[in-house]
């Protein structure tokens, strides 16, 4: 029997690195079980000493990000089954002493400096890697330049079709009790500076002066700096995390969807709005064209740009509905079963 390792870092907060990492670890039974039945799954959750969060195992995570390859390598004996390979979704986590494979979603860590510092070690480890796995092509070029990797394995996210394939629109009612009203686009995320929430600010009295009843609706975990950027702006309300079962409905509700990111590994956002069939608008910068294509509206990364293209996707004119149409056929083409399927064939190949 092949044993493989998932291993994940515990976190209150679900954003993209997270819905992944669910994703993938929820169907690896399933995946590969179209490849082999002899197989099995254990599932690690890392926590930090003093973590309040449900976990297997837990690490002191600071000393982890200073100590060297060696150290690192010595914590992962302590928390790591035996098993035939370990597949770390987080770089800052140890790697195992045998066959380990890591997930590095973009090389934001080392590019922007209000995100999560990166391990000392991370070269060493990732040049040692049987694989590194990674969302786009974008993303691969990058790990290539950086690090001299060989091949990184391209597998695109996927969305959550039972929920997000003919999402209804939440009712008015719901809607109001989010503190929205009338018409509405969306952003969605995070807060950190490769997201542009600036820029977004930036762009969006232009919107009001063109869309005098149209809302911005931002969602994401509350965050000092996005209350301060929106804080007096027109036309905004901030309605928090949002649960998971409200998300695809909140979606679909929407005018258009809005994706301000300078730099994204891949951007999930712009998927799952493709899925639920409304216009997403974002920067033709890193990923996003990637994702995108031809079916949104990818602007310049400027403000003024991004204001144009939210105020045309909510336009109502005709060609809109011939982007959608192409949004929902370019969203069938990823799902996370499907995407689940090639980390299975990749998993067994690389045992």
């Amino acid at each position: 029997m092949s044993r493989l390792a998932l291993v994940t870092f515990a976190s209150e907060t679900v954003m993209g690195a997270q819905v992944y990492e669910r994703a993938i670890d929820s169907r690896a039974k399933d995946a590969l079980g179209t490849v082999s039945d002899d197989w099995a799954v254990q599932s690690i959750v890392v926590r930090s000493l003093r973590s309040p969060l449900a976990g297997t195992h837990r690490l002191p995570i600071g000393w982890l990000a200073r100590a060297s390859a060696g150290s690192r390598a010595a914590a992962a004996r302590l928390i790591y089954p035996r098993a035939d390979l370990v597949h770390r979704m987080k770089v800052s986590l140890p790697p195992a002493p045998g066959r380990d494979i890591l997930t590095l979603h973009d090389i934001g860590p080392w590019k922007f400096p209000d995100e999560a510092v990166p391990p000392r070690a991370a070269r060493e480890e990732l040049l040692r890697a049987r694989a590194i796995v990674t969302p786009s092509a974008f993303s691969a070029a990058e790990i290539v330049e950086m690090f001299g990797v060989d091949d990184p394995v391209v597998i695109p996210n996927g969305f959550d079709r039972e929920r997000f394939d003919g999402a209804e629109p939440l009712s008015a009612e719901a809607l109001q009790g989010l503190g929205v009203h009338g018409d509405f686009v969306v952003a969605a995320g995070g807060a950190s500076r490769r997201k542009n929430l600036a820029g977004l600010a930036e762009a969006w009295p232009i919107v009001r002066r063109a869309r005098p009843n149209l809302t911005l609706a931002l969602a994401g975990p509350r965050n000092a700096e996005r209350d301060r950027l929106f804080a007096g702006l027109d036309g905004v309300v901030l309605v928090g995390r949002l649960p998971d079962a409200v998300v695809p409905g909140f979606l679909a509700a929407a005018k258009a969807i809005v994706v301000p990111s300078l730099y994204e590994g891949f951007g999930l956002p712009a998927l799952e709005a493709m899925a639920v069939g409304v216009p997403v608008v974002a920067m033709r910068a890193s990923s996003l064209p990637e994702v995108v294509g031809d079916a949104g509206i990818l602007v310049d990364p400027t403000p003024q740009a991004l204001a144009e293209g939210v105020i045309w996707a909510t336009s109502n004119e005709a060609d809109l509905q011939d982007l959608i149409a192409r949004g929902k056929t370019r969203a069938a083409a990823h799902s996370w079963e499907r995407s689940a399927a090639e980390h299975a064939r990749l998993w067994a190949r690389l045992v």
